[in-house]
């Protein structure tokens, strides 16, 4: 087998036919390129050398694994996830430090917490992150939704709104906000029950954010609360589906306007119980949408007149 026809079958996997500049300016013969350089395999003209590699360092000079690139970039701390972490009682080769070392690395430690942060916004900055992620761990949504409400957070303080408010509001409002963002079913009841603040102030903090920074949230309707609520209650399909119906119909005839949106769905969970057999129990209905019974019966009352 010919050099070239070894190229062509993909032994060596360095070589490369550029499609794009296939044709040699010399002698219009077909060009291959490798790591080092560009090549025509009929004349040996080198087209290109020394090409430069601007992607990470994968090599590794040893038997251990390389890991030199680090932890992407984040939103969801102060420094973007920069700052150096100084380790305890092991080196990298997990090898056990001696005592003076230990001591050095104690005072280094020490030191490097002590200038971490170069003002006191940039201090309030990891505290307010550090709570938007014990926020969305407890809550348990995605990383995705973390980052934002991160960035929110970071919108917040650049735009001032930190100022005669507690970071930890501020924190559980962003978390919400961006919840709302997204469509997910979380209220302020489920965030200010994780939240260390109360709710009245939560509520507060996320209408200045969303008349402030102009939030992209839509309203929340009833129905997006069914399958949660239908999860909680162990309620079987035909029962969600049916209450799925019976909330868009009420979205449709605009009489779900200015109620509680888990309160409704709950309601049509119950109404759709009562239809398929499945006797649910307002209180317990109630329970799981945070709402009273009184309630319950006052939306079963207008899906009664709506399938009238």
């Amino acid at each position: 087998m010919a050099i070239r026809d070894i190229y062509e079958s993909g032994f060596d996997e360095d070589v490369q036919t550029d499609s794009n500049t296939n044709q040699c300016p010399e002698c219009d013969g077909q060009v291959t390129t490798n790591a080092v350089e560009t090549v025509c395999e009929d004349c040996g003209l080198v087209i290109d050398d020394q090409r430069i590699d601007h992607g990470p360092e994968w090599r590794a000079y040893d038997d251990e694994e390389c890991e030199r690139t680090g932890a992407p970039l984040t939103a969801a701390r102060h420094d973007r996830g920069l700052s150096t972490e100084i380790g305890r009682g092991t080196d990298a080769k997990g090898n056990a430090l001696s005592g003076k070392k230990r001591r050095r690395l104690s005072r280094m430690r020490r030191e490097q917490t002590r200038g971490r942060w170069r003002s006191k916004a940039e201090r309030n900055l990891a505290h307010g992150l550090g709570e938007v992620r014990r926020l969305t761990s407890a809550l348990e949504l995605s990383d995705s939704v973390r980052d934002q409400a991160c960035q929110l957070f970071r919108s917040a303080q650049k735009e001032d709104l930190l100022r005669g408010r507690s970071i930890e509001a501020i924190a559980a409002a962003s978390v919400y906000g961006a919840c709302r963002c997204n469509g997910l079913s979380r209220l302020v009841d489920d965030v200010s029950e994780v939240a260390r603040v109360a709710e009245s102030r939560v509520t507060n903090s996320y209408k200045t954010l969303n008349e402030e920074l102009g939030l992209p949230a839509e309203p929340v309707s009833p129905s997006m609360f069914v399958p949660r609520l239908a999860s909680d209650l162990e309620c079987p399909d035909e029962i969600r589906q049916r209450a799925r119906t019976l909330a868009e119909q009420a979205e449709e005839r605009g009489v779900t306007t200015g109620v509680h949106p888990a309160g409704f769905a709950a309601a049509c969970l119950y109404k759709a119980g009562c239809e398929e057999g499945r006797w649910l129990t307002q209180s317990g209905a109630a329970d799981v949408a945070n709402v009273t019974a009184p309630t319950i019966r006052t939306h079963q009352n207008v899906l009664g007149e709506l399938s009238t």
